[in-house]
């Protein structure tokens, strides 16, 4: 298993679709800054997703729908320089590739460009296909995305569970097909039926990565949410393997407890 090897080689996209071909399950997590995606990395993890749900997790934001490629490239150049084994895929914000081909390959370049990124992922599918399309031409590994989309809140109504109605999920199914004839190199599906991601899984030669969509080839939760740190977040897909919002907490009390007492610093770690 890649995760279990001393041999920390840079995963490349390509290597994703070896992964599923030899049956190797595909780790990602979710990092925006150079600290947090150094452990990821150092631990093994195989990619790292510069999510624009750092939109809710670093600015507050109730929906994904506000932050803007400037931004996405601040928080992606910070993951790609931490970062000596992941894949860094950077998420192209909502807006900057849904109004035509040309302007989503620009973005993509400049992202790419920018950041020191690996790849970008856009959300949706034949209504993108072009544009898809055209960043795979311009040389740049794309991740797609479909199910439970969260640049579509608006349209959706909200984030339940998506492709439950067999028209929808046999365009999900056609959607998946169609981005990997396009050359996407795997796609994430979020919060489907586990039987509808079964079936996306054994069709496509390319990996499925799951978020809320049962067994896949490859999972991904946002950093944050899997260590602990959102604690009012609590979807009934979410693992938590720490409690590090407890830990932080009862640190930074200690702190000011030591530092009121006048206990900190010490004569030792003063110079």
């Amino acid at each position: 298993m890649a995760y279990l090897s001393d041999e920390k080689k840079k995963v490349t996209s390509q290597m994703f679709i070896e992964m599923k071909h030899r049956g190797e399950k595909i780790t990602m997590l979710t990092a925006y800054d150079y600290t947090m995606a150094s452990l990821l990395d150092q631990a093994g993890v195989d990619a790292i997703l510069v999510g624009d749900s750092a939109s809710n997790v670093m600015q507050g934001n109730m929906t994904t729908l506000p932050i803007t490629v400037d931004e996405m490239i601040v928080y992606g150049r910070s993951v790609a320089k931490a970062c000596s084994h992941a894949l860094v895929i950077c998420d192209m914000p909502f807006g900057s590739y849904q109004a035509s081909r040309e302007e989503g390959v620009r973005n993509a370049i400049r992202i790419v460009k920018e950041t020191g990124c690996d790849a970008v992922k856009l959300e949706g599918g034949s209504e993108i296909i072009e544009t898809v399309r055209g960043i795979i031409h311009a040389g740049i590994p794309v991740c797609g995305h479909l199910g439970l989309t969260p640049q579509s809140v608006n349209k959706f109504g909200g984030y339940g569970l998506r492709a439950k109605e067999e028209a929808e999920a046999q365009k999900l199914l056609d959607d998946a097909l169609m981005l990997q004839a396009a050359g996407c190199f795997a796609v994430v599906l979020e919060k489907i039926p586990a039987a509808l991601n079964k079936k996306a899984c054994e069709m496509l030669h390319i990996p499925v990565i799951g978020i809320g969509a049962g067994a896949s080839d490859g999972q991904v939760l946002v950093g944050q949410d899997m260590l602990g740190m959102n604690q009012g977040f609590a979807p009934k897909f979410l693992r938590r393997y720490a409690d590090v919002a407890t830990v932080i907490q009862n640190a930074v009390k200690q702190y000011v407890q030591d530092v009121r007492n006048a206990d900190f610093p010490s004569i030792e770690e003063s110079y």
